[in-house]
């Protein structure tokens, strides 16, 4: 239920506006989507726990200068290809390690950081909230495309909601804006901020290139633009460039993500090649990926994923058991491992990862196969409950929720 508050006055700019939802809300909100949105979003890059401590250390050097630096700031680095960055309510922040590589320097990232605090201290995702009413409408139904499409349409409740909030798009009022007082921040917090101009010519060289790994990431939410250069070189020629680049540091920092990118890069390239329908292909390409990196479980994932389109279950369980050993918290790697567990009637173990993925993000499909194990198992009432939790969402997932809920119920 939303608290109607009127007006407020926003922190950053200062102008009055709509305010349907309180700070606690947004706050709450904030919290409760966090983990949702990250795992949905490929989860956290683990494999280097010193990049998002690092990563960390810049977005607070630079929040404690912002308009709200009360705000529970988090920062973390996740485990995705796609170049982008995104902010939820009460400064909940994430960079992709894609987008990471692309930078030269410390100023660099900390541009990138402190646009994204402007977003959240200006609480831009709650305004485009309110706009589109996307809480006074439900969200149950909402589903949206992970990183690799494939569980597109079966997100459930909140975390479709997280995921709708990082990937929609910006107004180019909103990009102004975080733009403009982002730059302050950096200026404040002692880096150069004409790294920022020169981020934004590189970024709208690169939208004009129709670069295809960025119109997919960060275009698709921070649509790039003339104006913006031309706003941000005025800017910076009014306050004064010069300050801390840290090139020398953000390259060393940033030295195992680069040293492992080969196998990030045969991952991809065994993604598309699965994608495309080539398996055998996709099998030699993502076996490169594992030899490189044998501690990543995204590897064994998609591994297991191609062993299953093979019809070689037993190995895809293997490798998926692999992945929920290497990262017990990523709901994909549950829901993957009690999927392939249900297609070996193995029903405990299929049950237990299907109840653990839903705990951390719901999905339609998780719902369908528990109502699924229910009826093998002849509990006809917890059948009912699953069956109508999934019929709740959309697509052939509900449908067949829904046949099934009227066999038991007739």
């Amino acid at each position: 239920m939303l608290l109607l508050t009127g007006c407020s006055v926003n922190p950053v700019t200062g102008e009055r506006q709509l305010s349907l939802i309180g700070e606690s809300q947004e706050l709450a909100i904030g919290a409760e989507q966090y983990t949702p949105t990250q795992q949905t979003q490929g989860g956290q890059f683990y494999i280097d726990p010193e990049l998002t401590l690092y990563v960390s250390e810049v977005g607070q050097k630079l929040a404690r200068v912002s308009d709200r630096p009360d705000l529970p700031y988090e920062f973390v680095v996740l485990n995705s290809s796609v170049p982008n960055a995104w902010a939820l309510p009460g400064g909940k922040i994430a960079i992709n390690r894609g987008l990471l590589t692309k930078f030269d320097d410390e100023a660099q990232l900390a541009s990138v950081l402190g646009h994204e605090i402007v977003h959240a201290a200006a609480s831009h995702s709650i305004q485009r909230m309110q706009q589109s009413m996307l809480i006074s409408v439900g969200v149950a139904g909402l589903g949206f495309a992970l990183s690799d499409n494939e569980w597109a349409g079966l997100l459930m409740g909140g975390a479709a909601m997280g995921a709708q909030l990082a990937l929609a798009q910006y107004s180019q009022g909103d990009e102004l804006e975080s733009d403009h007082y982002g730059i302050r921040y950096m200026k404040e917090a002692g880096y150069d901020p004409q790294a920022a101009v020169e981020l934004q010519e590189i970024f709208l060289e690169l939208s004009q290139g129709q670069n295809t790994s960025f119109v997919d990431g960060l275009f698709a939410t921070h649509p790039p633009s003339a104006r913006r250069v031309q706003e941000n070189s005025e800017l910076v020629s009014k306050i004064g460039g010069g300050g801390y680049r840290g090139a020398d540091v953000y390259q060393k920092k940033t030295a195992t993500l680069r040293q492992l990118q080969p196998a990030y890069d045969a991952h991809d390239e065994a993604m598309k090649l699965a994608s495309d329908g080539d398996m055998d292909a996709a099998l030699k390409k993502v076996n490169e990926a594992i030899d490189l990196l044998p501690r990543e479980a995204m590897f064994f994932s998609l591994r297991g994923r191609i062993y299953q389109e093979q019809n070689n279950h037993d190995k895809a369980s293997a490798d998926f058991d692999k992945a929920v050993s290497l990262y017990p918290e990523m709901f994909a790697y549950r829901l993957h491992n009690g999927l392939s567990a249900l297609k070996l009637n193995n029903l405990d173990k299929a049950r237990e990862n299907l109840i653990q993925a839903n705990q951390v993000v719901p999905t339609s499909i998780a719902f369908l196969r528990l109502g699924d194990i229910a009826v093998k198992e002849n509990n006809r009432d917890e059948a009912i409950a699953y069956y109508s939790k999934a019929a709740e969402s959309s697509g052939e997932i509900a449908e067949e929720a829904r046949r099934k809920l009227a066999a038991l119920t007739q």
